[in-house]
């Protein structure tokens, strides 16, 4: 009975260190993307066409916005509304595509320790509202105290609707830090 009880025992040890070595296994295993941008390498930033007209994409053609609420190269945009604007994130300097001044093109880091694309010096996000390459839904966004407008090729902010031609650089436009919405949200 004690040699059964104790190849019992050994059976339990046996399963316990295979499960515990199975959890260290997947957790050491790679991961998928959990938006647009997160994966190695440098990101390549192109232009696409659509109801609004030509504007900056990432991550093989999905939308790439500006926030009002950013000041200047430095990204404003964390927790909450990085969850909802994830950033567009690089690993090495990205590559300038179709339709895009490779000269506009730049990195800055974020307070989280990622490093964020900017164009034409304006930090980039992804809408997390859009489902794939082409959706714009993000598009004149009042979200987190601040508009959220697609990217034109100049690097101005693409601010009226589809075929007015109407976009504005990110500097002319009145500045609204993020606690000026009252919702925190609206996207």
């Amino acid at each position: 009975m004690d040699t059964i009880a104790h190849i019992g025992r050994g059976h339990y040890a046996a399963l316990a260190t295979a499960l515990a070595a199975a959890a260290l296994l997947a957790g050491c295993g790679g991961s998928t993307p959990s938006s647009p941008g997160d994966e190695e390498g440098p990101e390549q930033v192109a232009t696409g066409s659509g109801e609004y007209g030509t504007h900056l994409t990432a991550d093989d053609g999905t939308s790439v916005y500006l926030w009002m609420g950013d000041h200047g190269s430095t990204s404003s945009c964390s927790g909450a509304c990085a969850k909802a604007w994830p950033p567009v994130l690089t690993h090495g300097a990205p590559k300038a595509g179709k339709g895009v001044d490779a000269a506009r093109l730049a990195t800055v880091k974020r307070a989280d320790g990622g490093t964020q694309v900017t164009y034409a010096g304006h930090p980039l996000y992804y809408f997390a509202g859009d489902g794939g390459a082409g959706d714009t839904n993000g598009e004149g966004s009042n979200g987190f105290g601040a508009k959220w407008w697609l990217v034109a090729p100049t690097g101005a902010a693409i601010t009226e609707d589809a075929g007015s031609g109407s976009s504005m650089s990110p500097s002319m436009s009145p500045s609204m830090s993020p606690s000026d919405s009252s919702d925190g949200g609206g996207y």
